[in-house]
């Protein structure tokens, strides 16, 4: 089954490189535009996408794009993937429009350039960013951009605007009130930490938990997380790590970060871990855990001292 002509698996698009791995019955693809970049798919996978359509397959380019670009790691193509991607909705419609938005931001060499339509016609990543299948889904957000004053449209080329920056800008910043950012260590041994433990006691005080991995649509990694911690109210900080693969580094940044803003930072880390914890973070008192059902419940009473239960603002009156 070795791809000797380097065509995507999914698409049938021209890719830089494909390798089989040695071990496991697998392929790593490299490069491809149509997907957005790289991704792996298992011998099984290869045969089931063959009865998607074109909407699921789109639908399938966006969670392996995703995937990708929250953590920073390859996505893997699999059976149980594709059969998520036939049951999973089609983004909405604005949504595929401004990830398009998003996606030209990155294109222009300096402010001002433009691109011609036929480029952008031609450019397949615009079709993985937007979930497109046909040359008239991106006329059409095209269009919608233009309307809406993020774009400049000049005969046959596209500008992006002030405006058009400012709206990313804008989107990426906006303060959510019922938004908590969770740091914490990504390894399959924290799940049920989180999902019992901190995801459970954030949402039983009235908010939102973010975590970078499980967010649905993302930009840059390190660019999203910034932003998105500008955007909450209070961060969880949680700095439990493995003692040979050493502290979570990505942690300390994120609550640095948060306390320079003024963020209200709640630490946590799993008891006899304490003593390892870097000594700028040691001095803040830790909520140290012994399950997840005990980091629940001190952290639900933390929350509520200190940032107290979020109820949402009554909706406006209404003649």
């Amino acid at each position: 089954m070795e791809n000797k002509e380097q065509f995507c698996f999914i698409w049938g698009d021209a890719v830089t490189y494909i390798q089989r791995r040695s071990d496991r019955d697998a392929f790593v693809v490299e490069g491809s535009p149509r997907i957005g970049g790289d991704y792996e798919i298992s011998a099984q996978a290869i045969r089931d996408v063959e009865a998607l359509d074109d909407v699921q397959k789109a639908k399938l380019t966006t969670m392996i794009l995703e995937k990708r670009r929250w953590t920073g790691q390859t996505a893997v193509v699999t059976s149980t993937l594709i059969e998520k991607t036939k049951n999973a909705d089609p983004l909405p419609i604005h949504e595929r429009a401004e990830r398009l938005l998003r996606y030209l931001v990155k294109i222009p060499k300096y402010v001002g350039q433009r691109f011609s339509t036929n480029f952008i016609q031609k450019d397949l990543r615009a079709f993985a960013w937007s979930e497109s299948t046909i040359i008239e889904d991106i006329m059409y957000f095209l269009h919608y951009l233009t309307t809406q004053g993020w774009l400049e449209r000049q005969n046959h080329s596209y500008m992006i605007t002030v405006a058009g920056y400012q709206h990313i800008e804008e989107q990426a910043t906006k303060k959510d009130l019922s938004q908590c950012f969770v740091a914490m260590w990504f390894d399959p041994s924290m799940d049920r930490t989180y999902e019992d433990g901190i995801k459970k006691a954030v949402e039983e005080c009235g908010y939102k938990p973010l975590r970078i991995d499980k967010k649905p649509d993302v930009n840059k990694i390190d660019d999203e997380i910034i932003a998105e911690i500008r955007r909450s109210r209070f961060v969880v900080a949680d700095f439990t790590h493995d003692k040979e693969k050493g502290v979570r580094g990505g942690v300390y940044y994120e609550a640095g970060f948060a306390y320079g803003l003024g963020l209200e930072v709640i630490y946590s880390c799993r008891k006899g871990l304490e003593e390892e914890l870097n000594f700028d973070t040691r001095q803040y008192h830790h909520i140290l855990w012994e399950n997840p059902e005990d980091l629940c419940k001190q952290l639900r009473d933390r929350i509520q001292a200190r940032v107290r239960d979020y109820k949402a603002p009554p909706a406006p009156a209404t003649l």
